[in-house]
């Protein structure tokens, strides 16, 4: 009794995994911020609703490849950090939608430096 089941395709949105990957990139140790790019002029701290900015996707059917654009913090090996940062990204995708991950490109757009991460938290407490 092999009866194959037809329930429909699902697609997981752009959207979707740009968030995912986001967020785990923001929970990887050593990286600070991610960045919205030149376009977008001095890179931003980002979380919650913005966390998809320095993230770019393609989605198929089966695959996702994942491009990030990011910050790291000052004196940390930057080489360690975006291979950690691959790793969690593309295990958190996997995980997550049951896409494979192709690729998972990184660059590094700029390092910060604590002071200017005190002087960032203060104006966002302004705000």
């Amino acid at each position: 009794m092999n009866e194959e089941l037809q329930t429909g395709i699902i697609r997981i949105s752009d959207d979707v995994v740009a968030t995912i990957a986001g967020l785990a990139a923001l929970e990887t140790p050593g990286i600070a911020a991610m960045s919205g790019g030149i376009s977008e002029g001095l890179a931003k701290r980002l979380s919650g609703k913005n966390v998809q900015k320095g993230v770019s996707v393609e989605v198929g059917s089966l695959e996702a490849a994942i491009d990030l654009r990011i910050i790291v913090h000052y004196g940390i090996p930057i080489q360690e950090v975006c291979r950690q940062l691959q790793l969690n990204v593309r295990e958190s995708v996997e995980n997550m939608t049951g896409l494979q991950v192709v690729e998972v490109n990184v660059k590094v757009e700029g390092v910060a430096f604590k002071e200017e991460e005190a002087e960032e938290q203060q104006l966002q407490r302004l705000k």
